[in-house]
């Protein structure tokens, strides 16, 4: 099936060809109404000037030459040929519009304006021969009928939509404020597919909606999955993996979004906003930088390590737990240990017991951008005063998370 810049190309190439056909149609009507005299001979066509004097008793028209002939066609495609693609063009900017519109429009919207148009047409149907019966009018005036009360319809059943909603209950959107978000469509970043826990995510059902992977987005996933470095490679191989095994769920309605975004935009992160700002859309990241850069711009974000980090469980200090040291940590003697879901665990005088599994005491927890860091000391050991200060300035104050891509 030909893509959607296929279609678009051919279907620009048949509108300018459609120009200039109508522009030499124009032309040869031009040329013969000048020939006969219905315009009268004009001097750039029959090549006298303007206002200059012809000979006595001679009322026939002066022929155009065939080299004023071929000027004129030839501005008349080139006219027609400009004139057709400016109407292409923004007839199909005014669909764009339009499909976007009523993909966000709720069902109780949409109902009204069917029933608009449909009250509309079967008005007109109705009206316009008592109007032909009545009095001559031209055939035009029937759709300027038509387009009146199709509009007054609209109007009339997008006011009465709360009462349509009494008669067609699986059409209502009470608490639209409170869904608003649910069915607006999601924009899945780069980053977000290699790191693969959006697939669980949608597999578990907590994004609903239609799912779009921009193709600039594609594009960069191919180019990190052909990139020389080993690690840059594998990393776009599981994205594209990872995207395949999301088209293969049922449960899923994910799609590649084609259409070119608007503006002169090289940078990925920029091209998501603006795209998200066009289609009403939400982005869905685990960008830090990105997300800050979108909320300033009003856009919606979904952030995948939010989320990750609302679901740990809470810890408050003075709370027992079990782990198991694995490393050392920054400040001395400190060992560091990881709970199941990747919490950080820092315990206090731990570099000794490393390998070993101990029950630790919470003293404090420190909530960073990159995640949750929770700071314990050894059962049966007493925190030292400074050791609370000590970890946030020690651990705080670290280097960045760097993007994947």
């Amino acid at each position: 099936m030909p893509s959607k810049r296929v279609i678009w190309t051919a279907c620009t190439i048949l509108s300018l060809l459609l120009g200039v056909l109508i522009g030499l149609r124009l032309a040869d009507s031009y040329i013969q109404r000048v020939n006969t005299g219905s315009w009268g001979s004009f001097g750039f066509l029959s090549g006298k000037h303007v206002g200059s004097p012809q000979p006595a008793g001679s009322d026939k028209p002066a022929k155009v030459p065939e080299s004023a002939q071929t000027a004129a066609k030839l501005a008349f495609a080139v006219g027609g040929m400009l004139v057709t693609f400016l109407v292409w063009t923004l007839a199909i900017s005014w669909i764009r519009r339009l499909k976007h519109g009523i993909e966000r429009m709720s069902a109780r919207d949409k109902l009204a304006v069917g029933a608009g148009l449909f009250v509309g047409l079967l008005m007109t149907v109705l009206i316009s021969p008592l109007i032909a019966a009545s009095v001559k009018t031209p055939t035009y005036i029937n759709l300027v009928v038509a387009v009146l009360l199709c509009y007054l319809s609209v109007t009339a059943a997008l006011s009465m939509k709360e009462q349509l909603g009494v008669y067609f209950p699986g059409a209502s959107t009470s608490g639209k404020a409170k869904f608003a978000n649910v069915l607006r469509p999601k924009i899945l970043d780069t980053n977000v597919i290699i790191d693969g826990r959006i697939a669980d995510v949608c597999r578990a059902g907590f994004i609903e909606g239609p799912i779009y992977v921009p193709r600039f987005v594609l594009e960069e996933l191919q180019q990190i999955a052909d990139s020389s470095d080993s690690l840059r490679r594998a990393r776009g191989r599981r994205g594209l993996d990872i995207l395949k095994a999301m088209q293969e769920q049922t449960s899923v309605q994910i799609e590649t979004y084609e259409d070119s975004v608007s503006g002169p935009m090289d940078d990925v992160d920029a091209k998501l906003v603006q795209l998200a700002k066009e289609i009403g859309g939400v982005i869905v990241t685990n960008d830090f930088n990105l997300n800050k850069v979108a909320a300033l711009q009003d856009v919606k974000v979904l952030n995948v390590n939010e989320l990750a980090n609302a679901l740990k469980p809470v810890v408050l200090p003075g709370e027992e737990m079990t782990v198991t040291i694995i490393k050392e940590g920054k400040e001395q003697n400190q060992g560091i240990g990881y709970l199941d879901d990747g919490t950080m665990v820092v315990v206090e005088h731990g570099r000794q017991h490393i390998g070993e599994t101990h029950n630790v005491v919470v003293t404090s927890i420190l909530q960073t951008p990159a995640g949750k860091m929770i700071f314990t000391v050894l059962q049966g050991e007493q925190p030292e005063d400074d050791a609370v200060e000590r970890n946030v300035r020690s651990y705080s104050s670290g280097r960045q998370r760097r993007k994947i891509r």
